[in-house]
């Protein structure tokens, strides 16, 4: 095989977006919940949501090692590596000095690592895009500078119905979470533009919720008839498809693809957890 795409378990997957699974290599997260580590690989999505919501605890998560990365650089000549953001995770880190061991010793394989700078839907975008370059034979220094620029520009929307996990994780404080249940706000989390997930809006229910939503990608999406906008679900497949129909009927993108959460996904995103990227 001349080339292949690796990634980390943060991209969502949909195989008639995609295809054949199997031509993207996967390196899998671990997810620490109470005393066990679960490989995120083919995960029960209804089971791991169940061990979520049993768990007292905070529910961590492992990124692969630079052992990982390295073993699946040595089956191929060149490999491009999309990895969840730098700011969030280690994944990133860990794909770099795998490349840097790699090129120590003395192999001739190519490695070219991309920080997304997003995660779930917004990754999954990014692995989508260099797929479609690749198999339109561009060169490889258009294909990185292409890539470069859709990062960039890419907006990543994060709506988590529960603050559950957020809780758990140290992401948001006691009070904040009490306020959040008591009063149904529901925060609207997004990119700074570097990677790290900042608060957009607060909506009271998941009505206004979407509909702020909607109101964020009006305001901020460009060049809708040319770009692509994803959506990935945690156990939300009726809701996501409802807001893709109000997104055709308001929007003109060229295509709105839907993927079901990876398990890492879905332990930040949670039950009914939506992520939209564009």
């Amino acid at each position: 095989m001349e080339y292949q795409i690796i990634v980390d378990s943060c991209v969502d997957f949909n195989e008639e977006v995609f295809g054949d699974p199997n031509e993207i290599k996967r390196i899998p997260f671990q997810l620490l919940i109470d005393d066990e580590a679960l490989t995120d690989e083919g995960l029960d999505s209804d089971e791991l949501i169940r061990k979520m919501k049993a768990s007292k605890h905070k529910i961590t998560t492992a990124c692969p090692s630079l052992h990982n990365y390295l073993e699946a650089y040595k089956s191929c000549a060149v490999n491009y590596v999309v990895t969840i953001s730098s700011r969030l995770s280690g994944s990133f880190q860990s794909a770099m000095a795998a490349k840097q061991m790699l090129e120590e010793s003395g192999s001739t394989s190519k490695v070219y690592v991309i920080d997304s700078k997003s995660a779930a839907a917004g990754q999954t975008l990014v692995v989508l895009q260099l797929k479609r370059m690749l198999e339109q034979q561009m060169e490889n220094s258009m294909i990185l500078l292409k890539l470069s620029q859709y990062v960039a520009n890419l907006q990543t929307l994060f709506v988590p119905v529960s603050v559950n996990n957020l809780e758990k994780n140290g992401r948001i404080s006691g009070i904040q979470v009490i306020i959040s249940k008591v009063l149904h706000i529901i925060p609207i989390l997004g990119s700074n533009g570097d990677g790290v997930l900042e608060l957009k809006e607060k909506a009271r229910g998941e009505t206004q919720a979407m509909e702020k939503l909607l109101n964020i990608i009006k305001r901020d999406a460009v060049n809708m008839t040319e770009s692509v906008l994803a959506i990935t679900h945690v156990n939300a497949r009726a809701k996501a498809e409802e807001l893709c129909e109000k997104i055709k009927g308001i929007f003109s993108f060229r295509e709105i693809v839907i993927f079901q959460a990876s398990g890492l996904s879905t332990v930040y995103a949670d039950d009914g957890g939506i992520v939209v990227s564009f």
